[in-house]
């Protein structure tokens, strides 16, 4: 069963998991508003390895990327409904506006990142191939995003 870790509780679960021979995939976003591309992300990242990551931006991060309005949940929230997906073994929240830092601590296996990037455009890929991970590219085409929910729902409630 998923569960919502700090940082410190991650460090020790991660390294259960090594000793038990398991592999750990790593994949994160903001999922602010979940929906089906998130769904099919995280399950195609779990099917990386044994066991999956999933870092959830905090409230300010998403401010920054996603920018005014943003995000619509809060992170607690949005970490919990993450949590409940069957795909995910751990839920961490992050700050900042990439995960080069927990992927720098936690060395996982595979580094997974969703089909609106290509292995060239991954924005953590040189910190991966320095501890030698892999990065993956995963989950269905990207046409499904928050944004564009948003705005239907802004246009129907009109």
């Amino acid at each position: 069963m998923a569960r919502i870790v700090t940082r410190e509780e991650l460090n020790e679960l991660v390294e259960a998991d090594r000793a038990a021979g398991r592999t750990v995939a790593l994949a994160n976003g903001c999922f602010d508003l979940l929906h089906v591309g998130h769904t099919r992300y995280l399950e195609a990242a779990a099917a990386e390895a044994d066991r999956l990551i999933v870092a959830v931006n905090d409230d300010e991060s998403v401010r920054q990327l996603k920018g005014e309005g943003r995000p619509i949940l809060p992170a607690a929230d949005r970490a919990e409904l993450v949590c409940g997906l069957r795909a995910v073994d751990y839920v961490v929240v992050f700050s900042g506006p990439t995960v080069a830092e927990l992927l720098q601590a936690y060395k996982p296996d595979v580094h997974c990142k969703g089909t609106d990037y290509t292995s060239d455009t991954v924005p953590e890929r040189e910190v991966v191939k320095a501890y030698g991970g892999r990065v993956a590219i995963v989950g269905d085409q990207k046409d499904h995003s928050t944004r564009d929910l948003l705005e239907k729902i802004r246009k129907n409630s009109q």
